[in-house]
C-alpha cells in the first residue's frame, strides 16, 4: 500500500506545457521564445546541440533540484529507493528542435513531457546564480584592484539587488579568469528584469555591430539590431571611413518582411490613441537627442551642423503632425440611405509598407515616411541611403524607447539589389521613394507592375525668377541661402535663376555675397558650405561645370579648386556661379546637386515663365518682385508643384501637401497632409441593416 502511494506521488505532478510551435526570425528569437515560455511553466531550457546556421536542439536543464530530500521515518526501503532514483540528476526527456528553413527558423516539439515537478521558485535553479558577462568583467576589474570576494559581491549587489550568487561563485569566476576563460553562459530568461523596460530593442550587452572598427551599421529585424551576415559592405566616407553599411542578404530581408507581417495584426488593432501616445513620446525623445542626431548627420553627410539641425527639426514637424492623425482618419456616415439601411466608410491600414530614402535629408525623409505610415496602423520596412544611414538607425532606437512594438519598424540596407527586392516582394503593399529621376522611374514602373501603391518624388531642378523691381537685399540673401545652402544638394535648392531684364545690375553684389561664404567641415560652428557627399559627386559636378564653360557659359565664380586647410582630401567645392547659361547646355538639362548657381536672362516675365515650364523638372519655382499683378500672373501660369513668392521654395509644413508635377512625381497620392494618410490607408464601405425579428418586418433595399 505504501509503495502504491509513493508511486502515485511521483506520477501526479503539475503539468508543464511545451512551448507553442511557430516560425521565428532568427535563432536567438526562437531560443528566447522557448526560454521565456519555459520559465512561465516552471522549468529551464538549455542548448543540447547546435549548428548555428542550421539547427538548435533545446532540452530541459534539471539544474540539480532534488525532490523529497528528507527521509520519512516510516518510509519503506522500496519507496526510499524510488525516491532517490527520482531525485538524481537524470536527463529529462523534454526536447524541442529549431531548424532553419528558407531563411526562417521553425520550432517543433519532439518530446513535450518532463520527469520532474516544476520549480516553485526560479531562483532555486543554480543557473540563476550565474553572473552576466558585464558582471564578470566587473569582477575581473575589482579583482585586479585587490578587492576580496565579499567586497566584490557587495558592490555588485548595489547595481543588482536580486543577485543570488555567493562568495563561492566569485571564487569560481576568479579561477576561470586566471585560466584566461572569459566565456559566460547567459540565461536571459532567468534574469529578473524589474528595472528594465520589457519592450527594449537593444541587448543589455554591447552588440557585435558596435564592436567593429569602423562600426558596421546594423539591420533592425523584429525589434533587434543585428549585424548582417553579409561579407559585402559599403563604406560611409567623410572623407575617412566613418562606418560600414553591410548589404542585407535575401534571407535577412525576408526575415524583416516576416517580422513586419507578423506584427501587423496586433499593431492594426492597437487603438489609435495609443499609437498617438507613442508618437508624443517619440517627438519628446527626438528633442532630447537632437544634438546627437545632428552631429551624426554632419559626420556622415558632411552638411553644416546648422543644416543638420534643420534636417531633424523638419522631420520632427512630421512626428508632431502624426500625434494628431486620428481626427484625419475619421470616415463618413450616411443614415437611412434605404429603408433601415445605414452606410459608412472607414479608413484601414494597408499592411507592410516600405520606404526608400535619398542621402540629402538623412532624418527628415525617413520621418516623412514611417511616422505617418505606422501611426496609421501599418508596419514598415525602411531602407535608408547607404551613404548616411546612421540617423535612421538612431531614430529607430528612439522609436523603440518610445514604445513602438517589435516588428513595426524594420531597417534593411543595400543599393540597387535591395531596391529591386522591395519592389518585387508580394507582402509589401506600398512603396515610398525619394531620389534621382532614373532610380525613381525604375522603382515606379517595377513596383506598380506588381500591383503596389507607389509614390515617387524624383529629380531636382528649381528655378527663381528675379524681376527688375525686386528688393535687392532680400532677393540676394534668398538666392545665396537657397542656392548654396547644404552645398546645393537639397531637393529644394534654387539651382537656376532667371533674371528678367539682365544679370548686370545684380552680378557684382551676388558675387560678393557668394565669395563671403565659409567653406569648411560641417562640424565647425560657423560653416556655411560643407563637403559634397562623395568623391564621385564632386567629379560629376566638376565635369558639368567644365562642360558648360566649353559650351559657352561664363564662369563668374569658380569653386572647383578650393582648398580647406587640414582637409586637403575632402570633397569640397566652393560657391560657383555660371552666367550666359542656355537651355541646351548639359548643366541645365541635368541635375547638378552641388553649390552651383546657373544664371539665365529673359526679356520679360512671359519668356521667364516659358523657360521654367519647358524644363522637365517641375518641382518648384519662386518669383521675387514687388508687383502683386506680376506675382499673380506667375502663380497662375507657372507649371510646378511648389511656388514661392518673395521667398525660396521649401518643404511645406506636414499638415499641407508636398506636391510636384509630372514627371517629378510618379504616383497618384503625394506625401504630406491628408494625401499622406490617403496613401497609407484604404477605404472600406459598410452598409448595414438591422431587422426587428420579433415584429417580422422587412425592408426593400
Amino acid at each position: 500500500m505504501m509503495d502504491i502511494e509513493c508511486s502515485s506521488e511521483l506520477n501526479e505532478q503539475p503539468q508543464m506545457l511545451p512551448p507553442p510551435p511557430g516560425t521565428f526570425i532568427d535563432r536567438e528569437e526562437l531560443i528566447q521564445h522557448v526560454g521565456e515560455f519555459a520559465v512561465s511553466q516552471g522549468y529551464v531550457v538549455t542548448i543540447k546541440q547546435s549548428k548555428r546556421d542550421k539547427v538548435v536542439v533545446l532540452g530541459c536543464d534539471r539544474g540539480g533540484v532534488y525532490r523529497n530530500r528528507r527521509k520519512p521515518i516510516d518510509e519503506s526501503a522500496e519507496c526510499i529507493r524510488r525516491r532517490r532514483t527520482g531525485s538524481r540528476l537524470t536527463n529529462c526527456p523534454f526536447e524541442v528542435v529549431g531548424k532553419k528553413d528558407d531563411g526562417l527558423w521553425v520550432l517543433t516539439v519532439k518530446n513535450g513531457t518532463h520527469n520532474h515537478e516544476p520549480l516553485k521558485d526560479i531562483a532555486e535553479h543554480p543557473s540563476a546564480r550565474r553572473f552576466s558577462e558585464k558582471e564578470v568583467l566587473l569582477i575581473k576589474e575589482m579583482t585586479e584592484a585587490g578587492l576580496k570576494p565579499r567586497q566584490i559581491l557587495k558592490r555588485l549587489r548595489q547595481s543588482n539587488p536580486d543577485l543570488l550568487s555567493t562568495p563561492k561563485h566569485v571564487y569560481n569566476v576568479k579561477a576561470k579568469l586566471r585560466q584566461g576563460n572569459m566565456s559566460v553562459r547567459n540565461y536571459k530568461s532567468l534574469k529578473p528584469q524589474k528595472s528594465a523596460v520589457r519592450n527594449n530593442y537593444l541587448s543589455v550587452m554591447e552588440p557585435s555591430w558596435r564592436q567593429h572598427n569602423p562600426p558596421r551599421v546594423p539591420n533592425l529585424i523584429g525589434g533587434r539590431f543585428v549585424d548582417s551576415q553579409s561579407f559585402a559592405s559599403i563604406d560611409v566616407i567623410n572623407p575617412e571611413v566613418v562606418s560600414q553599411v553591410p548589404l542585407t542578404t535575401n534571407e535577412e530581408f525576408r526575415a524583416a518582411v516576416f517580422a513586419a507581417k507578423r506584427a501587423f495584426p496586433s499593431w492594426r488593432n492597437t487603438p489609435s490613441t495609443i499609437r498617438q501616445r507613442i508618437m508624443f513620446k517619440f517627438q519628446e525623445l527626438i528633442r532630447r537627442d537632437i544634438d546627437k542626431l545632428a552631429m551624426n548627420i554632419t559626420n556622415e553627410h558632411g552638411k553644416a551642423l546648422k543644416d543638420a539641425y534643420d534636417d531633424v527639426l523638419c522631420g520632427l514637424e512630421v512626428v508632431e503632425h502624426a500625434c494628431g492623425l486620428a481626427n484625419l482618419q475619421i470616415g463618413e456616415f450616411v443614415s437611412n440611405i434605404s429603408n433601415g439601411v445605414d452606410s459608412y466608410s472607414i479608413r484601414e491600414p494597408l499592411g507592410v509598407c516600405a520606404g526608400i530614402c535619398p542621402f540629402d535629408f538623412p532624418a527628415m525623409i525617413p520621418l516623412w515616411m514611417f511616422s505617418t505610415a505606422v501611426t496609421c496602423g501599418n508596419t514598415f520596412i525602411l531602407k535608408p541611403s547607404e551613404k548616411d544611414p546612421g540617423a535612421a538607425v538612431m531614430l529607430a532606437e528612439l522609436a523603440a524607447e518610445a514604445g513602438l512594438p517589435n516588428g513595426v519598424l524594420n531597417i534593411v540596407h543595400g543599393s540597387n539589389e535591395i531596391i529591386s527586392t522591395i519592389c518585387d516582394d508580394d507582402d509589401i503593399k506600398a512603396v515610398s521613394f525619394v531620389g534621382p529621376s532614373t532610380a525613381g522611374s525604375y522603382v515606379y514602373s517595377r513596383a506598380s507592375a506588381k500591383g503596389k501603391r507607389v509614390q515617387c518624388n524624383i529629380g531636382a531642378k528649381n528655378h527663381a525668377v528675379v524681376m527688375p523691381d525686386a528688393s535687392m537685399d532680400t532677393t540676394l540673401n534668398a538666392l545665396v541661402t537657397a542656392g548654396f545652402g547644404g552645398a546645393g544638394q537639397k531637393r529644394m535648392s534654387l539651382s537656376t535663376v532667371v533674371f528678367v531684364g539682365g544679370l548686370t545690375p545684380w552680378e557684382d553684389k551676388l558675387v560678393e555675397r557668394a565669395q563671403a561664404l565659409r567653406v569648411q567641415p560641417g562640424t565647425e560652428p560657423d560653416t556655411d558650405i560643407g563637403p559634397v557627399i562623395s568623391k564621385q559627386a564632386k567629379e560629376l559636378i566638376c565635369r558639368l561645370i567644365q562642360s558648360s564653360v566649353g559650351s559657352g557659359a561664363k564662369l563668374v565664380v569658380d569653386g572647383r579648386n578650393i582648398l580647406v586647410p587640414g582637409y586637403e582630401h575632402g570633397n569640397f567645392i566652393g560657391p560657383t556661379i555660371l552666367s550666359n547659361v542656355k537651355v541646351s547646355m548639359e548643366c541645365y538639362k541635368e541635375e547638378t546637386c552641388g553649390p552651383v548657381l546657373l544664371c539665365m536672362e529673359a526679356d520679360n516675365i512671359e519668356e521667364a515663365i516659358d523657360i521654367v515650364n519647358r524644363n522637365k523638372y517641375g518641382n518648384g519655382a519662386s518669383i521675387f518682385t514687388t508687383s502683386g499683378v506680376t506675382a499673380r500672373k506667375f502663380q497662375t501660369e507657372i507649371e510646378v508643384g511648389q511656388v514661392g513668392i518673395n521667398i525660396p521654395i521649401s518643404a511645406p509644413f506636414p499638415f499641407s501637401c508636398f506636391t510636384s508635377l509630372k514627371p517629378l512625381f510618379a504616383g497618384d497620392i503625394n506625401f504630406d497632409g491628408k494625401a499622406g494618410i490617403q496613401f497609407y490607408t484604404q477605404i472600406k464601405t459598410v452598409s448595414q441593416q438591422w431587422k426587428d425579428v420579433a415584429a417580422g418586418t422587412s425592408s426593400d433595399v
